[in-house]
């Protein structure tokens, strides 16, 4: 469904030319005033609202204010033929998502700023989804994302879930492995039994073989009473045990006995025991390269390689990061009592062009600390600390850098500065092209040019892939 627009503007070309840059994009409905503004909002619900600051009948910044205190995520531009910084600010402050100034220039840099305000918006709706589903299915954990890479995650992992099957997640650091273990046991039919997790790389040897197989009484010192191990309490649930590639070699040769006997022995003990649980492996190392290496078991490998999912990085979730910076600002909102937001257009831009090495779990910490520290207001560049994300060419990785050497090549000192900007990004365009193999959302990627703003640029020079 397209996304529903209101523009509000006294000035009848104002309206005609948004309406016009949109209507392959958005539906789009117009107000000449505060009059016909209000009844269109009553009745309607906009995924953005443009708003002309002087209206015949009212302030465009005192309007919003109406509307938001009917709808406080209402997502808004406040635009004005008076620029003014003050007016400015205080639009900032009362959580307007931009200001614009006409009459508009440049007309690419204005359905930019609305493409990101939609983008906000999206993420506001799909949390408030997200949050609906939740209450309709208990136990199920909240997974944040739309993207390509995460729907077809999210598929693999309700194809399998049912199947009573050892399943191996492999994946960077941060990409949300535990959360995918427990969306394999919420959506299983073992979902009403115990579900544990232990993290292999975080506990000694001696500790983590206790917790897994228990203890008799006198077992060892210390032991005043006996008490059951894992792999007795996940009985007919489910059992994730992360890192496994740091697991000891004696702990690996113990588990693949339980695994193949499906009994264990507690500590101090030669009774068996049974047991029933499935089991979810994860890690961040590929275990092939450890087999490899000789620091993994092959036979175990074998053993608990047989569903393999690979989580994708945050950099390869195209689309993901506004959804999760939205959804952990809410968080830590409600968690510190406070009200930080929403977050800028440059703010948002600099999300997207963050590499995140640390990949979820870093921006989710990036969002808490930003909440701590700020009492409230809107978010931008600089409470983020990715400045010097902003600040670089479009946020381009160093793998875009060589497709800016010699760009603009042939370009002459006499040359106007119009004629040495065309030159230089048709030149650019062309290298970014080929330096993606004629794959443009990959080179929207690189270059952090929306991929519909990409077209445009192409269209204007002529330049046309295979894609």
């Amino acid at each position: 469904m397209l996304p529903n627009i209101l523009v509000v503007d006294d000035d009848h070309y104002t309206r005609t030319l948004i309406a016009q840059l949109m209507r392959k994009t958005a539906q789009v409905q117009l107000a000449a005033d505060g009059a016909q503004a209000r009844t269109l909002f009553a009745q309607g619900d906009f995924n953005l609202v443009l708003m002309d600051q002087r209206l015949p009948d009212a302030n465009g910044l005192d309007l919003l204010r109406e509307f938001r205190a009917l709808r406080p995520r209402v997502v808004a531009l406040l635009m004005t033929g008076y620029a003014d910084v003050r007016d400015a600010v205080a639009a900032v402050r009362d959580g307007v998502f931009d200001y614009l100034t006409k009459p508009f220039d440049d007309l690419e840099a204005l359905e930019a700023v609305i493409g990101k305000a939609l983008e906000l918006d999206r993420a506001y709706r799909e949390i408030d989804s997200l949050r609906a589903r939740l209450a309709a299915e208990s136990g199920v954990p909240a997974v944040v994302g739309q993207s390509a890479a995460m729907e077809r995650l999210l598929g693999q992992i309700r194809q399998v879930a049912g199947l009573d099957t050892t399943v191996l997640l492999e994946g960077e650091s941060g990409t949300g492995k535990d959360l995918m273990a427990k969306l394999l046991h919420a959506w299983s039919p073992r979902v009403a039994k115990p579900y544990l997790e232990v993290n292999c790389g975080g506990l000694p040897e001696s500790l983590l073989e206790s917790l897994l197989f228990g203890y008799d009484k006198g077992a060892f010192t210390g032991a005043a009473q006996a008490a059951a191990g894992y792999f007795e309490r996940a009985h007919g649930g489910t059992l994730f045990l992360d890192e496994m590639a740091d697991m000891s070699p004696k702990l690996q040769s113990s588990l693949l006995r339980v695994l193949q006997d499906h009994t264990c022995a507690r500590i101090g003990s030669i009774t068996p025991r049974p047991t029933d649980f499935r089991l979810v492996c994860a890690t961040n190392r590929p275990l092939a390269d450890e087999v490899k290496a000789g620091r993994f078991r092959e036979d175990l490998y074998y053993r608990i390689n047989v569903v393999a999912l690979r989580l994708p990085p945050l950099r390869e979730r195209v689309g993901d990061v506004v959804q999760l910076a939205v959804h952990f600002l809410e968080r830590y909102n409600a968690k510190f009592g406070k009200a930080c937001g929403p977050f800028t257009a440059a703010a948002m831009s600099a999300l997207e062009a963050a590499r995140w090495p640390g990949n979820v779990r870093e921006l989710q910490h990036c969002i808490e600390r930003v909440v701590a520290l700020q009492s409230g207001g809107v978010i931008d560049v600089d409470q983020l600390g990715l400045a010097g994300v902003a600040a670089s060419p479009h946020g381009q990785t160093d793998a875009a850098l060589p497709l800016l050497a010699g760009a603009g090549e042939g370009v002459q000192a006499s040359d106007s500065y119009q004629d040495a900007r065309a030159a230089f990004e048709r030149d650019y365009l062309r290298r970014l092209l080929a330096g993606a193999a004629g794959n443009v959302s990959e080179a929207a990627r690189l270059s952090g040019i929306p991929r519909q703003n990409l077209y445009v640029r192409m269209k204007r020079w002529g330049i046309v892939t295979a894609e």
